[in-house]
């Protein structure tokens, strides 16, 4: 049984240490430069943020928790989501959408241990198969880190800045 709580306090330390990074990147980016695109698809950062933020509801809310809370933003303006990642949203409303998603995430798990069979695993559009709790912390770490690496370079792109974040 001690492996096991090791091992979910590990995960969970990493997921929250590639959450921070991802906030510290963006953290000082004026509107402007949240808003640009470096990258020849598109993206944005604070596109790739929103994304960042529908992924943790996708995962936690859709797959673990088998229910999904309202957007804070009306049907039909959900922009994260979109091919090149681009968010017309206003950016504090991006950065608290992340933030509570997140929260909500850690909430949703807590209720679960890593070897149990998420409710909302029975869906057809999983982009990814899932066995357990365990697999979708391993997913969200993975897309978390994936895309801190991408807004990475775009702040070297926009301003020269590397380094940013815990690790």
């Amino acid at each position: 049984m001690q492996a096991v709580s090791t091992e979910r306090v590990a995960l969970l330390t990493y997921l929250d240490a590639q959450r921070s990074s991802v906030l510290a990147i963006v953290a000082d980016l004026d509107e402007a430069s949240l808003r640009r695109s470096v990258v020849p698809s598109g993206w944005t950062p604070l596109g790739l943020l929103e994304h960042l933020g529908h992924a943790e509801r996708f995962w936690s809310q859709v797959v673990l928790a088998d229910r999904v809370s309202p957007l804070p933003w009306p049907a039909g303006e959900d922009s994260g989501g979109g091919p090149a990642f681009v968010s017309g949203h206003a950016v504090g409303d991006v950065v608290v959408f992340y933030q509570d998603q997140s929260a909500r995430t850690d909430e949703i798990l807590d209720g679960f241990a890593l070897d149990d069979r998420p409710p909302g695993v029975h869906r057809p559009d999983l982009p990814t198969p899932v066995a357990d709790v365990r697999d979708v912390v391993l997913h969200l770490i993975e897309e978390t880190a994936r895309h801190a690496g991408h807004l990475d370079i775009a702040r070297e792109l926009l301003d020269g800045r590397t380094g940013l974040g815990p690790r």
